[in-house]
């Protein structure tokens, strides 16, 4: 077991953290979300018990979350979290100091990408690896990255959309944009402000997403009551929402995912565009969970899109599969800096 024990793959999400040991697969799922006491700085919770804070802690904790837009904006927080979550996933009584895999967003710079390495090394690990999330995603999503044919992914999590087309085991053209989960989120809550006059927490603005939300207008509307406070008289309220109300509500966050893909569409070169159109889009990430979001890819690209096989778990899965193979794929992703 000693062999096993001693890598790791972290997925490090703005909204989520997944870990990943080789052999026994996903060990550990949390929010990516810190506890802090106001007073004297301290740590109260990491993770799930963390998260349950949100929105309900007195003025005295602050939780918040320690990535934005998929890169560090706290460092000492972010070390603190990932040193939580590989102890965690290691269990107390481990000794080795694990060989770590963390995903970054495509459009990471190298001052991040050196924070990323720092905070790992910091946290415990003896080496720690940087890799572009849509190259873990297309791993994760069992696509074959090394043959010589243009493969394209659009990586949707919390805090970015990254999109890429890969081929030969490279990034060929990609972007990242700083739209996803967190956005639609945002959208919901100043759309339920402005029609209802209602303040909501991000808490029921991510319910509303995941229970009715949508990418295109639905002939049978899922309706949904919420509850929150009425900015007018201060007191609590609840109010009917329906599907076709929330796509108008995050139109532009979708058109600016859309663009994105058009973006990189545009620059890929036409061979490998050849292969995209035979071989469609491939989704990943929890946000590409929206309902119908392929179809409104398909509609504004022409390009058939698909969900890969559990979404969230893609690029997770693609940290341990490299480090399963960590030689064949040291050549091709560890060294294109």
């Amino acid at each position: 077991m000693a062999l096993f024990s001693k890598k790791l793959g972290i997925d490090l999400g703005t909204a989520n953290t997944l870990v990943y040991m080789p052999g026994r697969g996903i060990v550990l799922n949390e929010p990516s979300v810190v506890a802090v006491s106001e007073q004297d700085n301290r740590i109260l919770a990491i993770g799930i018990e963390a998260k349950a804070m949100i929105g309900k802690t007195p003025e005295s904790i602050i939780a918040y979350r320690p990535m934005k837009d998929g890169v560090i904006a706290d460092y000492r927080v972010t070390e603190a979290m990932l040193r939580y979550f590989i102890r965690k996933a290691l269990g107390k009584y481990n000794m080795w100091k694990p060989d770590v895999m963390v995903s970054v967003p495509a459009g990471i710079t190298s001052t991040e990408r050196r924070a990323v390495v720092e905070a790992a090394i910091k946290a415990g690990a003896k080496n720690a690896y940087v890799v572009k999330e849509p190259i873990l995603a297309a791993i994760g999503a069992g696509i074959p990255i090394h043959e010589p044919s243009g493969h394209m992914i659009v990586d949707i999590g919390g805090g970015t959309t990254d999109v890429a087309v890969i081929s030969l085991g490279g990034i060929v053209a990609s972007t990242s944009v700083k739209c996803a989960g967190d956005k639609i989120d945002h959208a919901i809550t100043d759309y339920i402000k402005k029609t209802f006059n209602l303040a909501i927490g991000d808490k029921t603005a991510e319910e509303i997403k995941m229970k009715i939300g949508a990418a295109i207008p639905l002939e049978e509307e899922l309706t949904m009551t919420i509850k929150g406070r009425d900015y007018v008289q201060g007191l609590p309220r609840t109010a009917q929402i329906s599907t076709n109300e929330i796509v108008r509500a995050i139109d532009k966050e979708l058109r600016t995912m859309v663009s994105a893909i058009k973006d990189v569409l545009a620059e890929t070169p036409p061979e490998l565009a050849a292969d995209i159109i035979d071989d469609g889009i491939i989704m990943t990430g929890g946000s590409s969970q929206l309902r119908n979001l392929p179809d409104l890819v398909y509609r504004k690209t022409g390009v058939k899109a698909r969900m890969a096989d559990e979404p969230l778990y893609c690029v997770v899965r693609g940290t341990g599969e490299a480090l399963n193979h960590l030689d064949t794929y040291k050549k091709t992703i560890l060294s294109k800096k």
